[in-house]
């Protein structure tokens, strides 16, 4: 196959391809299928590397994935879901955000239309952080769904979608997962996933909200730029995870759960959440600004608020701007 002056997105989709199998490949021979030089090709290795893909290279024989890597698939996902749902699937292969292509795209879209991608250069946590984002490595997903009711349906969404991915976690084998308020999973005290809400709307009108999850798969064993403890579903599960089949067991669960959330609320999701809360009656810090509150951790009200144990009795902690942390 001669590919002439492909942009860089085809050509790396190609080199992607041809080294998943795991099989060396040439540069020689994959600059003759893409109609580029060895020179150009070696760039494009490069580049991909930094993406987080651990390519290595022999001297006559050519450029090799440390291990086979299974890609993305959109007709295998399709081919899994188990919910019915006419909502449209978008499987990218490097983005600067999923979430921010359905922000981009979503007056088009219908409620649980998802995008998918392999990377993301400009991945985004709670608070402005950085969501360090390997190439298939990790499951990098953002969910739309319009809420007609408004804003004042959608208190406690991310601990919902929280419970959401637990049940997926489970279904595939991850059973130790627990909940930190409001929007982080943890097994085994180091955090697996992450969930990232954006809401647009106007007071009194419906409000479209992007749930952004990413979730730690198979992290590359060099030190990534993460600064907090980590883990990976690969280190605590025997069997290889195919990403395709978890995604389309969190694409199920999400569909389920927000469907529910839209028309019962946070109720139904409550009392799943305190059991798996990771920091239940355990000392912990409330970082609000430049104050440090300490108490200790009673769960969640019934409208998802942080209760918290204080020498002022419990109170009830809210608010996007809140971080927990360990005592």
């Amino acid at each position: 196959m001669t590919v002439n002056h492909a942009n860089t997105d085809v050509i790396r989709t190609h080199i992607i391809k041809q080294l998943a199998v795991g099989d060396f490949c040439s540069g020689e021979a994959l600059g003759e299928q893409l109609g580029i030089s060895r020179a150009a090709v070696s760039n494009h290795i490069k580049s991909l590397s930094e993406l987080g893909l651990d390519i290595y290279s022999v001297q006559g024989k050519g450029y090799r994935l440390a291990c086979p890597l299974i890609l993305l698939d959109k007709s295998k996902i399709l081919d899994l879901l188990t919910v019915p749902t006419d909502a449209q699937l978008t499987v990218l292969n490097v983005i600067d955000s999923t979430n921010q292509f359905i922000k981009e795209h979503q007056s088009d879209l219908s409620n649980g239309s998802v995008c998918l991608a392999e990377a993301q250069t400009a991945g985004r946590g709670r608070l402005g952080r950085r969501w360090v984002s390997p190439y298939g490595a990790s499951m990098y997903l953002s969910m739309h769904w319009t809420f007609p009711a408004g804003y004042q349906t959608i208190g406690g969404l991310s601990l919902a979608v929280g419970v959401a991915i637990i049940n997926a976690l489970n279904k595939i084998g991850v059973s130790q997962a627990k909940l930190k308020w409001p929007n982080d999973i943890y097994v085994l005290g180091k955090k697996l996933a992450g969930v990232l809400i954006e809401v647009e709307g106007q007071i009194g009108a419906a409000c479209h909200c992007i749930v952004g999850i990413g979730i730690n798969v198979k992290l590359p064993q060099a030190n990534l730029p993460i600064d907090q403890p980590y883990i990976d579903i690969n280190s605590v599960i025997t069997t290889e995870v195919d990403r395709n089949e978890f995604a389309a067991v969190l694409i199920d669960e999400l569909l389920t759960t927000l469907t529910l959330f839209e028309s019962k609320g946070l109720a139904p999701f409550v009392a799943q959440w305190r059991a798996a809360d990771v920091y239940a009656n355990q000392t912990i810090n409330l970082i609000i600004g430049q104050t440090v509150t300490s108490g200790i951790a009673r769960g969640i009200s019934d409208n998802g608020a942080l209760l918290v144990e204080t020498d002022l009795g419990i109170q009830a902690f809210q608010g996007g701007e809140i971080s927990v942390r360990p005592a």
